[in-house]
């Protein structure tokens, strides 16, 4: 019990922190707005069915946004001071990635919310399916959960923005190409069923390196 009221009290000081200076949120979804924006205005003028493209406008926008709210989240830490308290508190290190995980991952969702009726509008195309909310959910997990350790790693290096790409876009390939494909599909018109190979593969890879991180946090945040 002690170990998970550590990582509530983690997750909600970055949720209460978030609520009082919008740094993150604002940041993740202005970022994505645009790009969809960008995206909105160019397929108008040279693609005739947006349907085929609209799966990698979604992940582009999440993955850039994502990366620029799991930078800003350990900066912040970094730059107030508050990580040598973290360190030095009587609790599991495998407690802060857990609780730094889940506001990452509320962070994401927090954005995906807003940014997917904007989609529906903007490009006239349903991605409110529950099959679609299902993948960009699984994806947006691993995401998380890889994304933070990186984060981790990248954030007491000098390049810690260009750091940060370079470590998470390869390690992230099979959750994007599954997500993509996943996505695609489904507003092909799909059943959710066909997707099994695709959902099982997110399932895998986000138990998988939930259990790796889980077991590495500790040395990375000593290193």
């Amino acid at each position: 019990m002690k170990f998970w009221q550590a990582v509530w009290a983690i997750f909600w000081k970055d949720v209460r922190a978030e609520f009082r200076t919008k740094d993150i949120f604002t940041g993740m979804f202005v970022f994505a707005l645009l790009a969809v924006l960008i995206f909105n205005f160019a397929f108008e003028l040279r693609v005739s069915n947006v349907r085929q493209v609209l799966p990698g406008v979604i992940w582009v926008a999440v993955v850039f946004a994502g990366m620029l709210g799991l930078n800003r989240s350990f900066i912040l830490e970094v730059d107030r001071g508050n990580i040598e308290g973290l360190l030095l508190a009587p609790l599991d290190r495998s407690a802060i990635y857990f609780g730094k995980m889940l506001g990452n991952l509320v962070f994401m969702l927090a954005v995906e919310v807003v940014l997917l009726p904007i989609l529906v509008v903007l490009f006239n195309v349903n991605v409110l399916q529950p099959a679609i909310l299902l993948v960009v959910g699984l994806g947006t997990l691993g995401f998380a959960i890889v994304g933070t350790v990186f984060a981790a790693i990248a954030v007491n290096t000098r390049a810690r923005e260009v750091l940060l790409p370079v470590l998470l876009l390869p390690v992230m390939v099979p959750v994007l190409v599954s997500a993509v494909k996943a996505s695609a599909n489904l507003l092909d018109g799909a059943p959710l069923a066909e997707q099994a190979m695709w959902l099982r593969l997110l399932v895998v890879f986000d138990i998988i390196f939930l259990a790796v991180s889980y077991m590495t946090f500790d040395y990375v945040l000593e290193e």
